[in-house]
């Protein structure tokens, strides 16, 4: 029985070499990524149109696209609710060039150990969603704040999309579709695992998380967070907030 302590997954190597072993995310899945690269670019706007009309479809979700960011032109129309935001708005057009960077970021990346650049910068995906800068470029910007419910659900959404984009492809026999879907699929729960680091406390550390509301009482932020890992599967595709 391998021994894992829980005060070394605080530190993101150490978590990283827990969670891809326990997933069994190998070296075989990262090449299965790589390798979707050229099969998924097509698809990328469709896939971005697809996320950003689901984001717009409620209001709880969108609100995060209203306020004015430094990456805006003064040219830019500026919403005052989300009821004015819309596919073509400026503000959209702008985010959905961050996610596509996202989701090339992957596809390119070659080294899938557990210290690869690519989780550090994953999990910085994750903590510019709590508030908190994440990226040098995003310190001069507006608090970006999304709570960790909504993020959970957008990634189980995207994971059902992904699924269906790559088991309808014709130009790929069932044994490729299985390992780029079973590939994505594990990379989807890492990056929501990274997601649940920043919000939801460890009952074993007792550490509060960066994306740890101090207006909220610690036991309600952790029982979210059960509900949540609990009640939802996947994650990917997380810089859809205005990284």
């Amino acid at each position: 029985m391998e021994h894992i302590s829980s005060s070394a997954l605080t530190e993101l190597t150490p978590r990283l070499t827990y969670t891809t072993s326990f997933l069994n995310f190998t070296a075989e899945d990262g090449a299965a990524i790589h390798a979707s690269g050229p099969l998924i670019a097509p698809l990328i706007q469709t896939v971005l149109d697809a996320i950003y009309t689901k984001l717009l479809g409620y209001d709880i979700t969108a609100k995060a696209f209203v306020p004015k960011t430094v990456a805006d032109l003064d040219s830019d129309p500026s919403p005052s609710a989300p009821q004015e935001l819309y596919l073509e708005h400026a503000h959209i057009k702008r985010q959905m060039t961050f996610l596509k960077g996202y989701l090339l970021k992957i596809v390119h990346n070659e080294d899938w150990s557990p210290s690869s650049p690519l989780w550090e910068y994953m999990d910085k995906v994750a903590i510019a969603h709590t508030g908190l800068p994440g990226f040098q470029h995003r310190a001069k910007r507006p608090e970006l704040r999304v709570e960790y419910m909504h993020l959970g659900l957008l990634l189980g959404w995207v994971q059902d999309v992904v699924l269906g984009a790559v088991m309808g492809m014709d130009s790929i026999d069932l044994e490729t579709k299985s390992d780029v879907a079973r590939a994505w699929g594990k990379l989807l729960w890492l990056q929501n695992d990274l997601f649940a680091r920043k919000y939801v406390v460890d009952r074993d550390t007792g550490e509060t998380p960066v994306g740890v509301d101090s207006k909220v009482p610690v036991g309600a932020s952790r029982m979210l967070g059960i509900a949540v890992v609990g009640a939802l599967s996947g994650a990917i595709m997380v810089s859809a907030w205005h990284m």
